[in-house]
Formats: structure tokens, sequence, C-alpha cells
């Protein structure tokens, strides 16, 4: 929505993840629902997701995504002064999975609160971080997309139940001099609710609707393609650069066909492109810091080089934020 032309900036200094033990391959889910790898993998790509553990909760894969980042980093929690957490899958109904983090982690008093906007969560969440630390209300920003996404799926419906899976990302956002996140774009349009969404609500403790996914996938891959390619030109001519300046193109992980769909109309070669859906699914809101942590640990991702992340989700939601990493 605007671009910075002065600092301060913020930049992020640590990345980190988090995937369950348990993993659910197309073989596995074969036994669960009538359907079939060659099934999956044409229509998405994906080959296995990671579940949570029966006792393993948001906050569990949140902590352990923070913990790497903050190494990362070289910070100690208690230098942290903004925690924000991107999550569809609390843990409670309220108090905020964020501040279940924080009693973890020890960093007490800062702020600390979830973002909701399903897959596209982090991105806002990175955004809402990014205003903090050039408005100088933070300095130090602990930024977590977690999902235990598998707990809202019903599994014998074999067009949800194939797509999702847990995990966790994280990175530290610091106040820096020197330009880290150049410009954000984020979107919404109500109107298309009923095309993605979880529709129960909680009435005196009892779920009233369904507390399943529900989806109309031929329209979100409509959407999806059409807005997300949109968003990434507006994140661009932001900052006055071309498609081919971009080192690494981070998007949400939903769908291989959209993911190849949405680089081809922006002219991204798939060699630039960080893809992680194969194994993980569509780990809603901790994709993007997922693959942006497994491609910075394996090397591909250098410092200095200029990335651009973009998400869609349930709502609709959907933005983009380009950075130097």
């Amino acid at each position: 929505m605007y671009q910075d032309k002065e600092g301060p900036y913020s930049k992020i200094a640590g990345t980190g993840g988090y995937l369950p033990e348990k993993i659910l391959t197309n073989a596995d889910i074969e036994k669960i629902v009538e359907t079939s790898d060659e099934w999956i993998v044409e229509r998405t790509g994906i080959k296995q997701r990671h579940i949570a553990g029966e006792n393993e909760s948001t906050c569990d894969m949140a902590e352990h995504a923070a913990r790497q980042a903050l190494e990362m980093a070289q910070c100690k929690p208690e230098d942290i002064d903004l925690i924000i957490l991107a999550t569809t899958t609390p843990d409670r109904i309220y108090p905020s999975t964020a501040c279940l983090l924080q009693e973890r982690l020890g960093c007490i008093g800062a702020p600390a609160f979830d973002v909701q906007a399903v897959c596209s969560g982090f991105v806002y969440a990175l955004t809402t971080a990014d205003k903090f630390i050039k408005t100088g209300a933070a300095k130090r920003a602990l930024v977590v997309g977690a999902e235990t996404y598998s707990r809202i799926l019903d599994w014998e419906d074999r067009g949800t139940c194939v797509l999702f899976g847990d995990g966790a990302g994280a990175v530290v956002l610091e106040a820096s001099d020197e330009p880290g996140i150049f410009a954000t774009q984020l979107h919404a349009d109500g109107r298309y609710n009923d095309i993605l969404t979880v529709g129960g609500q909680v009435n005196q403790g009892e779920i009233i609707g369904s507390g399943f996914t529900a989806m109309n996938g031929g329209e979100v891959f409509k959407f999806a393609v059409t807005h997300l390619s949109k968003v990434v030109k507006e994140v661009l001519a932001d900052n006055n650069m071309q498609a081919d300046e971009i080192d690494w193109f981070i998007p949400h992980q939903a769908n291989m066909r959209i993911i190849t769909a949405t680089a081809k109309k922006l002219h991204f070669p798939m060699e630039k492109v960080v893809t992680t859906v194969s194994e993980h699914g569509n780990t809603s809101a901790a994709s993007v810091p997922l693959a942006l942590n497994i491609a910075v640990r394996d090397g591909r991702i250098q410092r200095g080089q200029t990335l651009l992340l973009e998400a869609i989700g349930g709502g609709f939601t959907w933005g983009a934020v380009l950075l130097k990493f």
C-alpha cells in the first residue's frame, strides 16, 4: 500500500521452522478415503504432509519454530518487544496462542496477539510487524505462522483432506538502517466468505454447524491465480521493480497448479520459485515462513537477495511482501 523511501527499515534477522514427526503419505490417505496417489499428485502436486501428534499443540510447534528463529538472529526472548502469531487453529478460543507462546518464551510485557487471515495470515502478520517497527513502536518482533490444520478436516472428504498439513514457521524482524521490507500489499473481499470456510460457531459449549473445512476448489483456483498475479504486480510497482529483478519467489504452498499458473502469468521461471507443497501439503499460515526457512537453511537464499512473498486465504484475504533478505 505504500513504499518507504527512508528508514527506519525492518529486516529479517532470523528464520525458523518446525514440522511434526508423523508423516501421512498419499498411500496412507488411500486407506482412509477413495482416492489415489496419481489423482492427488496430478491435481495438487502433494505427495505427503506432516500431521501433529495427539498431544502436540499449535503453541508447541510455534515454540520450536520461534526458538530456531531467535537462535539464528542471536536474540534472546527478552529482547523481543512484539509477538504476532498467525493461525486459523488456535489452541484456545482465548487467550491468543501468541500469549501462550509468550509465556513459554518468557518475554513478558511485550504486546502479543493473533492474526486470523487463514493462509494469508503470515503475510498479514509480517506486514503488521513491519508497520510497528517503521513507526518506532517496536524494535524487534517475533512473527510466527503455526497451524494444526488436520484437526479441522473431514477425513471423509477427499476434496479437502488430501490438501492440508500441520507445521510452523517463524521470523525475527528487527529495526535496521538498511533496507529490508520495501513494500507490502494487503487485500480482502468478504463477498467470497463461503467459498473456503469452516462455518461452525461455538454456542453454549457446542459447535453449531460444521467444524470442518469446506471448499469450492474450482472457484478458489480461478480467484487465486487472478488476484495473486495482480497483487504481485502491485507490490513490484510500489518499488518500481520488474519481475526479473526478483531472486526468489516464495508463494503460499496451496497447490502446485496454482503456483505454476501464477509463476507463468508473472513470467517467473520455476527455478526461482521456492516450493515445498509436495512434501508439506498446504500448511496454511505456516506455509510461507516454512518455505522461507527451508530455502535459507539449505543455502539457496543468501543475504542481500530480493524476495517476493505472497499468499491467499479464506475470506478471501490476500497479500504480498517485497523485501531484501
